[in-house]
């Protein structure tokens, strides 16, 4: 092949139509990634090369034979082909191939104008970079550098020439600089088999959102029939959108709703309203609405709103589909203003907390006291000359349509002189509680004023031990923690104090290192008591916490008289062992232990192991027992690949006292080179005596839809580790 070689024998006319090709070429609109990418494509010549040139060359150049046209991103090969200089327009026909901004097309005739990027290719195939997808059309007209139609033309993101999945289309436009593919008169179809119709939709031609119909998802759960909702997406702007959506229960009638999510430099927020307007199950108007917003309005300033509510009790039972929802039985409505002072010493928070409580008939919980309002300032300064310094006081206005009211006054300094040094620390800390009550509606005789105030004295100390030891043939560093921890509270009989929000905390490693055994300002525990710890940890060279192991007790001095019960007079507490351990990559384990000394028997236990031998391929074991709460469940979840292309779903949460299923979820997928399909069954437990059984099915199509259900909300929620097939492994 010569370049520039076809008019012999005189290399003056080569030079004359190569100087009027290059003035005359007029560059190409470079797509907005490249223009981002800083390259300038007014300095971009073209380059013609074939085996036979004739023509003019200050008016068009006739091309045969092993054709190449370039400039830019762009290149066109074929048989023979025309370049009219003035129009700055190839005409090409035969063997069409041509690159296009990384995309490729073939053909049988081609015209297209290089500067405005405008024109068509006849009997066309074609690949797109962005997202590997391909198809074949009767023609494409091209609009401009981003845009072009496709002519009755095909869809997929399959390869090979029988995609397992196709759309089938009219017209089928492809615009990459909005990142959106439309079609009109369109058909899905699937193993030969039409599976979807529509008269027009709109896809992604990559991940980035986009407006449209979304497609419908189908179900069917025990407590409304089968479930069709057609949602409607608005990508109002990169970060505000809103998503509308009728959804028909086989057995209840049609519920609309719509979600709303923002976001902003200052602010965060997302509000969701549904309605099913004369449910035919309960004759009723059924509604919930759920908003949180939070928004940095000022220097210093802002405020947080959580508001929930909904119809009736049952509402979480019939319409819930997720363990975290159906069970939810307590809808804060919550209004917080903020403020931080510019030199972070101090801050101050006003807040007002109601509840609306969704009563189980057979399970019935008592109504949180409403904070109407709550008034908070805190204060900190670290290092003053070697202390460090706390306050908090908290104003709050206590309400109940029924149980005794009140106003509660709190203030609480606290000074510390740490002491910290390689290999040990010793914190002696001094704190006051200083409480005033003023009650309403009490009974006859009561005191409506009480007050109380309780010094704290604690001593926190600990010592860093470290050797170079090895771990399984392992260098590593490993270390021997033991920490004492001494806090004295006097006496101080509490008895008429109201319990507004007060609670006696579990026992755990956080609270055997805590000042009062109460979680909440009601109660103050009277204490002389020592907590004795001993860690122990294997360490990596880059930190990495290879093993951990813990134990740690307390030990009472005196008899605890400050309690939410009868007065109890035990020596020590339970023993608390707790254990770490990544085994191996691929393998790790935890162990918790509750061990009372004095009743002799174990009173809370939980082991659980992960296995995760490669992406995909999860195993969680669980066990749980709480014979304080009469608990006692075995847990198995897991993802795991059953065959090449198969893998298996589920989890069981077996109540062993009750001898039955707690929560189950079961299912499998299956995972094609450009399509996969998910088949999942879940019962959770709603109520005391109810629960919802529900049943998805969904077929992905790779860049195109989903169709059916959505279980991957379920799926990454009820199985630790679980990763979606279709997508790149998590490192």
């Amino acid at each position: 092949m010569n370049r520039f070689s076809a008019f012999p024998p005189s290399q003056l006319l080569l030079r004359i139509l190569a100087a009027a090709l290059a003035a005359a070429a007029v560059p190409m609109l470079a797509s907005a990634q490249e223009k981002q990418a800083g390259k300038d494509e007014k300095d971009e010549t073209m380059t013609i090369s074939a085996e036979q040139m004739t023509g003019r060359p200050d008016r068009e150049v006739h091309l045969e034979r092993d054709v190449e046209v370039t400039r830019g991103p762009m290149t066109i090969n074929a048989d023979k082909a025309t370049y009219n200089i003035l129009d700055d327009e190839v005409d090409a026909e035969g063997n069409i191939r041509m690159r296009r901004f990384g995309d490729r097309y073939t053909g049988d005739e081609l015209k297209l104008k290089m500067d405005t990027g405008k024109g068509y290719v006849t009997n066309p195939t074609y690949s797109l970079e962005r997202n590997g997808a391909a198809g074949s059309a009767d023609r494409i007209n091209f609009l401009t550098q981003d845009r072009a139609t496709v002519v009755d033309g095909t869809y997929s993101t399959c390869e090979g020439p029988d995609p397992d999945w196709y759309l089938k289309a009219s017209t089928l436009d492809l615009d990459s600089g909005r990142d959106v593919g439309f079609a009109r008169t369109a058909i899905v179809y699937f193993k030969g088999v039409p599976v979807l119709g529509t008269p027009a939709m709109s896809f992604p031609l990559s991940g980035a959102r986009k407006s449209g119909f979304l497609p419908p998802t189908i179900g069917t759960t025990n407590k409304g029939g089968l479930e069709v909702t057609v949602p409607y997406y608005v990508n109002i702007a990169p970060n505000r959108d809103l998503t509308f959506f009728p959804k028909i229960y086989a057995q209840r009638g049609i519920q609309w709703g719509g979600e709303g999510r923002y976001m902003g430099e200052t602010y965060v927020g997302q509000t969701k309203v549904e309605a099913l307007f004369n449910d035919r199950q309960t004759k009723t108007n059924r509604y919930a609405i759920s908003s949180t917003q939070t928004h940095n309005f000022a220097p210093g300033f802002s405020y947080v709103w959580n508001i929930n509510a909904a119809s009736d009790d049952e509402y979480p039972t019939d319409f819930s589909r997720t363990i975290t929802a159906s069970s939810q039985r307590l809808l804060p409505r919550d209004l917080a203003l903020n403020y931080a002072a510019p030199s972070g010493y101090w801050s101050a928070v006003a807040r007002a907390t109601n509840y609306q409580v969704l009563q189980d008939p057979l399970a019935p919980i008592v109504r949180p006291y409403d904070r109407l309002p709550q008034l908070t300032v805190q204060a900190t300064r670290f290092d003053v000359n070697g202390f460090d310094w706390n306050l908090t006081s908290e104003l709050t206005r206590f309400w109940h349509p029924e149980l005794l009211r009140g106003d509660r006054f709190v203030v609480s300094p606290k000074v510390a002189y740490p002491f910290i040094r390689p290999g040990y620390f010793l914190t002696p800390r001094l704190s006051l509680n200083a409480t005033r009550y003023h009650l309403d509606n009490v009974p006859a005789g009561s005191e409506t004023e009480l007050s109380r105030v309780l010094p704290t004295l604690s001593l926190d100390g600990g010592l860093v031990f470290e050797r170079e030891a090895p771990f399984f043939g392992r260098p590593m560093t490993q270390t021997l923690e033991p920490r004492l921890f001494y806090v004295y509270t006097p006496y101080r009989d509490q008895s008429a104090f109201p319990i507004f929000d007060t609670a006696e905390a579990d026992l755990s490693f956080a609270q055997l290192f805590s000042e009062n055994r109460f979680v909440g300002n009601d109660r103050i525990s009277d204490a002389n008591q020592l907590t004795a710890a001993l860690t122990s940890r294997y360490i990596e060279a880059d930190g990495a916490e290879r093993v951990r192991i813990a134990l740690g007790q307390r030990f009472y001095f005196t008899e605890q008289r400050v309690t939410l019960g009868a007065a109890r007079n035990d020596t020590r507490s339970d023993v608390l062992l707790s254990a770490y351990g990544r085994l191996t990559a691929a393998l790790s384990a935890e162990g918790n232990l509750q061990y009372s000394q004095t009743q002799h028997k174990m009173s809370r236990s939980n082991f659980g192991a992960r296995w995760n031998p490669a992406p995909k391929s999860v195993l969680n074991l669980v066990y749980r027992r709480d014979l304080l709460n009469n608990l006692e469940q075995a847990e198995v979840s897991g993802q795991w690949p059953l065959s090449r292309r198969w893998y298996g779903v589920g989890r069981v949460n077996y109540s062993l006292p009750d001898r039955t299923v707690a929560e189950g979820l079961l299912g499998v997928e299956y995972k094609a080179d450009c399509w996969v399909f998910r088949i999942v069954g879940q019962r959770i437990p709603t109520s005391a005596a109810a629960a919802t059984s529900a049943l998805f099915f969904q077929l992905e199509l790779n860049g195109l839809t989903r169709l059916g259900s959505n279980p991957l909300d379920v799926l990454r929620t009820s199985i630790p580790g679980y990763q979606v097939v279709n997508q790149p492994s998590n490192p």
